[in-house]
């Protein structure tokens, strides 16, 4: 091969035939086409633990994982058929020898040296690398964890809440004052609150529930270095109402946690129980132990007891001699109090009830409803409190029930720290009382931290699974079980810039930042199963050339073709390398809503790239290197994969 191509390149007058041209794609085909077809292989299987999420992670990075996957067929597809095809049209005059090439003369003067130098020292190159790979393992212990980045939305829901029997008026009263407070602040553009319920059937939020939308001016109006933090820190320091517990989050995820876990915060702890009581009395010891734990912001307690009834008991002595019946006083506290439906009106396809009830003033206190008449047949009208016992009494606001049982909860939201550090130790905090919990009660935590959970079990299952596929691919392909490990050792390697640029950067660990690392362990295989290709076609050559017998072979020439197989395919390699960088470093400095989770899909990425194609393009051949003076040592000969099949 090696002369046919020397032949070719001193050719002076019309240097290809078309049956030279044809043979030469061919060749050139069959030597890159498997790779090609293997590499894409691996890159699609390396997803599979993005196309088993479920729930919101699902849903978010499926249609990425599914979108990639059919580039990457389409693109395998036109690379071993198309391709070949428009290079023998396009092909014309002379063919220049790779080191005619200005980039790549340039490029092997730089990197030829270098990788003698670390074919040279190559225990102390393997220290090094093994240095850093500890290196990246301890920092990888000490990153945060969250379920997802949180996705900046632009505005901000505000969601306190007050006791339980807090009145119409009061309540009317605290949201004003409120807004007014919210709007004195320079970067709020509007502010919206309602209290209670909308008028829909899938909105239970009691009296005491508050939410208060807050439409933020543009980022570039705030105040010199104003975060958002910042504000939602300034509002919570203005709106200290006694009585009124505050909360903030963001309206679209507040919907989604509430739709998907029933909790409104970032974290809740569910109280299974009974009895109402003790559920309050848990839920409450629960609250003063996590009180003060850095990052815990916005902690409350769902109130089980403190709601406000109004209980008319009547005097079944008393209604005997005055000849009433039960029902007769009920009609009368239904009509008051209650409402009674008269008539039902029409207007076009809408249609409305008519009720009557007494005028507020007759029923706005416990003296006003102690006076309401009740019509007798013999005594004329007499006083609802002659014929029944009118008082208020404590009792649960709302009773919450889930799998059968009824539920009580704690809330909390975190800030100023990483979710997962925040709701371990909270456990360490409770696990004492938690395992002293009465018989039949016990917890649960969700929220955020309940995804977070899924997802993890989700790709701690699969991972494995998807390492083996991988290995069984790549084992296949090189039919070498020392060539397979030899490219598998390359993926923890190239984790550790993807490591060091998150830790930098001070994001946490994430799902987001978990399809980064997987999108990396694909591309590090497929770039490290190139070289490996190049390094084997060499030993080729070699063989070809000096025979595979330790007497023909010494280090000196095993160690000349194995710079050659890297040094003389090194544009391909970076050109591989540089079109996913080129493509990636733009997210870095991109702005605005949805930034938030393509950064930490994307800092692994460049991170682990740049550190993958150091030790591809450096390490890889001093492995190689080592692996075949062993065999020639041992055997006597070194083991030839055919790269070209």
């Amino acid at each position: 091969m090696k002369n046919k191509l020397k032949n070719i390149f001193a050719k002076t007058n019309d240097p290809l035939s078309s049956e030279e041209k044809i043979k030469l794609i061919e060749s050139s085909s069959k030597l890159v086409g498997p790779g090609v077809f293997y590499s894409t292989i691996i890159v699609i299987a390396s997803f599979l633990p993005v196309f088993l999420l479920t729930g919101m992670e699902g849903k978010l990075f499926s249609p990425l994982a599914w979108t990639k996957s059919f580039i990457l067929i389409v693109d395998a597809f036109f690379a071993i058929t198309l391709t070949p095809v428009l290079i023998s049209f396009l092909l014309k005059g002379r063919l220049r020898p790779e080191n005619k090439n200005p980039i790549n003369k340039n490029l092997e003067k730089v990197y030829t040296p270098i990788l003698t130098y670390c074919l040279k020292w190559r225990k102390t190159v393997l220290g090094l690398n093994i240095i850093a790979l500890l290196l990246g393992v301890f920092m990888f212990t000490r990153l945060g964890s969250e379920f997802m980045p949180p996705l900046d939305e632009g505005s901000i829901l505000f969601m306190p809440v007050t006791l339980p029997d807090v009145s119409n008026s009061e309540v009317k009263r605290i949201l004003q004052v409120q807004d007014k407070l919210i709007k004195s602040v320079p970067e709020v553009a509007h502010v919206l609150g309602k209290a209670g319920r909308a008028n829909t059937a899938t909105d239970n939020s009691p009296i005491s529930m508050i939410e208060t939308i807050i439409l933020l001016k543009p980022q570039k109006e705030w105040r010199t270095g104003k975060t958002k933090n910042d504000i939602i820190n300034e509002i919570n320091n203005k709106l200290q109402i006694p009585g009124v517990t505050n909360g903030f989050t963001q309206p679209i995820i507040n919907r989604i946690n509430m739709l998907s876990t029933g909790i409104r915060t970032d974290v809740g702890i569910k109280i299974y129980g009974a009895s109402l009581d003790t559920i309050n009395v848990l839920a409450q010891r629960i609250k003063k132990a996590l009180d003060g734990t850095t990052g815990i912001k916005d902690l409350y307690a769902e109130p089980i007891t403190g709601g406000k009834y109004i209980d008319i008991e009547v005097k079944r002595e008393e209604i005997g001699r005055y000849g009433l019946s039960i029902d007769d006083v009920n009609n009368v506290v239904e009509a008051a109090i209650g409402g009674m439906k008269l008539t039902t009106t029409i207007e076009g396809r809408q249609r409305f009830s008519v009720n009557a009830r007494y005028a507020q003033e007759n029923r706005n206190s416990i003296d006003a409803l102690k006076k309401l008449q009740v019509q007798t047949m013999q005594f004329g009208t007499i006083p609802l409190e002659a014929v029944a016992n009118i008082k208020i009494s404590d009792g649960p606001p709302m009773i919450n029930s889930e799998n059968a049982m009824l539920r009580g909860s704690v809330l909390f939201n975190v800030r100023d720290r990483d979710l997962g550090s925040t709701v371990r130790e909270a456990q360490k905090k409770l696990n004492d009382m938690i395992t002293k919990m009465p018989k039949g009660y016990y917890v649960e935590w969700s929220g955020q931290w309940e995804n977070q959970i899924r997802a993890n079990k989700t790709l701690s299952m699969i991972l494995p699974i998807v390492v083996v596929i991988i290995f069984l691919i790549l084992y296949f392909t090189y039919r070498s079980m020392k060539e397979a490990l030899i490219t598998m050792i390359t993926v923890p390697f190239a984790l550790i810039g993807g490591i060091f640029m998150v830790y930098f950067y001070g994001i946490n660990l994430s799902v987001a930042v978990a399809v980064g690392f997987i999108a990396l362990f694909g591309l590090a295989v497929e770039t490290a199963m190139l070289i490996t290709i190049y390094l084997n076609e060499a030993m080729n050559r070699m063989v070809e050339k000096y025979g595979n017998s330790s007497d023909t072979l010494n280090e000196t020439i095993i160690r000349e073709y194995i710079i050659e197989g890297s040094a003389k395919r090194l544009r391909p390699k970076l050109m591989t390398v540089s079109v996913s960088l080129f493509g990636l470093i733009p997210i870095l400095w991109a702005t605005g809503t949805g930034a938030d989770v393509m950064l930490p899909i994307t800092v692994p990425l460049i991170g682990g790239t740049i550190t993958s194609t150091i030790y591809v393009l450096l390490v890889t051949p001093v492995v190689f290197e080592m692996v075949k003076l062993h065999e020639l040592k041992t055997k006597g000969k070194i083991a030839i994969i055919n790269a070209k099949h």
